[in-house]
Parts: structure tokens; sequence; C-alpha cells
């Protein structure tokens, strides 16, 4: 008989340990939720993951450039560090600086890079294919280069 009382308190004790457990869990979880429900307002986004985007840094050293080439979704880039450089086929070169993004629609051919002075540190998103094209020639890379009057960032 005197197992019978340990085994009770045994029992109470589990049943004790499996509610605090979950009033923690759910304390943990309604916090959770509330914190990403005050994110917005409104009603909530969606979110979607493409399996074939890409987003990667590129590093591109001073006077680095990539070849011509065109994305089939469209490319989206911004500079992080230091000055880049964007070419499309038959434009002037546009010259972009720290937190400036810049997209490039599908299909057209375009280069970017490096500052001939200046390292580029590149974010770069696309999805898609990517076709490479011919090689940018020094003579195309130190062309005429511009600052684009659209930046918001002032």
């Amino acid at each position: 008989m005197s197992q019978g009382p340990k085994k009770t308190v045994e029992m109470i004790t589990s049943v004790c340990a499996a509610l605090a457990l979950g009033v923690v869990v759910l304390l943990t979880q309604t916090d959770v939720i509330s914190a990403q429900s005050s994110n917005f307002q409104g009603g909530s986004p969606e979110v979607s993951q493409t399996p074939d985007m890409a987003n990667i840094r590129i590093l591109f050293p001073a006077g680095v450039r990539s070849s011509w080439h065109t994305h089939t979704w469209g490319q989206l880039l911004m500079i992080e560090e230091g000055i880049g450089l964007h070419q499309i086929r038959g434009r002037a070169i546009e010259e972009f600086h720290v937190g400036e993004p810049y997209w490039t629609p599908a299909g057209i051919e375009h280069w970017h890079g490096a500052h001939p002075d200046v390292d580029a540190l590149q974010l770069t998103i696309y999805e898609g294919s990517v076709e490479w094209l011919d090689p940018v020639t020094d003579e195309q890379y130190n062309g005429v280069r511009i600052r684009p009057q659209f930046r918001s960032v002032d």
C-alpha cells in the first residue's frame, strides 16, 4: 500500500510539470504571434519562397566587371560598399553608390562591376537563367559615365 501514495505523488508531479510546460509554451508562442502580427496592419501578407531565385554578394575589385549578359527574369542590384558601374548596351555607363538599387529588366543586355579606382560590394537578386555574351572591352568600360538623377536617398 505504500506504493499507492508514491504513485499518486508521481502522477500529480507529472501532471503539474506537463501543465507548467504547456503554459510556458503557450505564453512563448503567444508573444511571438503577437510580435509578428503587430508588425503588419490591415491584414496578413503572404510569404512565398522561389526555389530558382538567387541572391548573392559579389565583391568586384576596382576595375573588374562582368561580361555583357541578360537575365530571363531581370536583375535587381544594390551597391553595399564602394562604387559600382552598370551599363545597358547602347547607353552611358551609370555610376551607383552605397544604398542605391537599380533594376535591369528581362532580356536587356548589360554589364556591371566596380569603378576603375574603387572596389564595389554588390548585392544581386535574380530569378531564372543568365545568358552570357561577349566580354566588356577596356574601351567600353572606360566610356562616358553619368550619375543617375532619379535617386531618392537624399
